[in-house]
């Protein structure tokens, strides 16, 4: 029993040893100077790099140098305040940075993030969590009788919520991929709405951010399907009894009849990204007096000329005059020549509509930025 003991305390004091002769390495450090430095341990490593959506480098590897003690590094330029993601490669194989336990999913790709803020009134600030106060971000389980499904969505409700008063509603929709995860984990909603919030920048309002994959009840891991691979078209084979947008009020009817909301129009909003865009395209033709504010972020919005049908729908959509209709995009956008045929065919036909173009593409960078715009504009009346 004394000798079991020994060994076994002998073999606790090696791996002490071992662990201790190991450098503590921290990853990312952001700097003072709005650097960030890069470190990873691996003496046998022949080639390391990292890569990332940063402002200078986008896309592009920064090589990593080897030190004495085996621990690569490497130091950007000074970046602009913003929430960065990235990866290491390691003799050409891409891995998370095992030093940064902060991960985000993005259909099947997991990559690491990190947040450079300078001031108060940053983006980096924005997307940061801070000393406000803080709404409940749940995740919601309802009965959808139009596609005969139990499905699953994110609610978020202002730290003001208390069950009595009542509030407006933001409805906000995923891209193709995504799921009731993406805007929550991807896009910072919870985040930016407290901040915004604190600051009375936008007024409190319940958010709800849906599945929009009919075929699909929930986010990969979350239904019966199991542990399956996310690709952005799961089960998409097997059909669906309703689209996205024939069944959207039954998560509007569910939100309603739930929570302490301002079941009119004019506390109603709906807005999403790329495919979710599509969608609020879709919906606001489908539903043109259920909605007062509607916002197209790098939407999959495509005109139909030649159809009565569409026309018609887009005559009783602006016929009712609704507060806003908002178009986002950025410049490098595949999206954006069908967006300027919506503009076009809207000009022609005088119905009143808001623009905003900018930098850059099809990205989560874009889309934080038209979120915090649109919650700005909603709901001021």
């Amino acid at each position: 029993m004394i000798y079991v003991c020994c060994s076994l305390m002998a073999m606790g004091s090696f791996a002490q040893q071992q662990l201790g002769q190991r450098p503590r390495v921290q990853s990312p450090v952001v700097n003072a100077d709005g650097t960030v430095t890069f470190n990873f341990y691996d003496p046998s490593a022949q080639r390391v790099s990292v890569s990332g959506d940063f402002d200078e480098i986008r896309s592009q590897r920064l090589n990593m140098t080897k030190q004495e003690n085996g621990v690569w590094t490497v130091t950007t330029k000074a970046l602009n305040p913003e929430l960065y993601s990235y990866s290491l490669s390691v003799d050409g194989q891409r891995f998370v940075d095992p030093a940064n336990s902060y991960v985000n999913r993005d259909i099947s790709t997991l990559s690491n993030i990190f947040i450079v803020t300078k001031s108060n009134d940053d983006k980096g600030h924005l997307y940061s969590v801070n000393d406000v106060p803080h709404g409940t971000l749940s995740r919601v389980w309802y009965d959808s009788p139009t596609l005969g499904q139990q499905r699953r969505m994110t609610v978020y409700l202002p730290a003001a919520y208390d069950g009595k008063k009542v509030f407006p509603v933001m409805y906000l929709l995923h891209g193709h991929g995504g799921d009731e995860t993406a805007w929550g984990d991807l896009g910072r909603a919870s985040q930016i709405m407290d901040n915004l919030i604190a600051e009375g920048k936008c007024v409190p309002m319940i958010v709800v951010m849906p599945n929009g994959n009919p075929t699909c009840n929930a986010a990969p891991g979350w239904w019966h399907e199991g542990m399956y691979t996310p690709d952005g078209n799961a089960f998409n084979q097997r059909g669906a009894k309703a689209s996205m947008e024939e069944s959207f009020m039954d998560i509007v009817n569910y939100v309603d009849s739930h929570y302490k909301t301002i079941k009119k129009r004019s506390g109603r909003a709906v807005t999403g990204l790329s495919m979710g865009g599509g969608h609020t395209f879709g919906i606001s033709r489908l539903y043109p007096e259920t909605f007062d504010y509607y916002g197209l972020q790098s939407a999959a919005a495509r005109v139909q000329q030649n159809d009565a049908k569409f026309n018609e729908q887009m005559s009783r959509l602006f016929s009712s005059k609704p507060r806003l209709f908002w178009i986002a995009i950025g410049k490098e956008d595949f999206l954006i020549q069908q967006n300027n045929g919506l503009r076009q065919y809207l000009d022609e036909h005088k119905y009143p509509y808001e623009y905003y173009e900018n930098d850059g593409g099809h990205i989560w960078r874009n889309w934080r930025i038209y979120l915090t715009m649109f919650a700005q504009k909603i709901f001021r009346d």
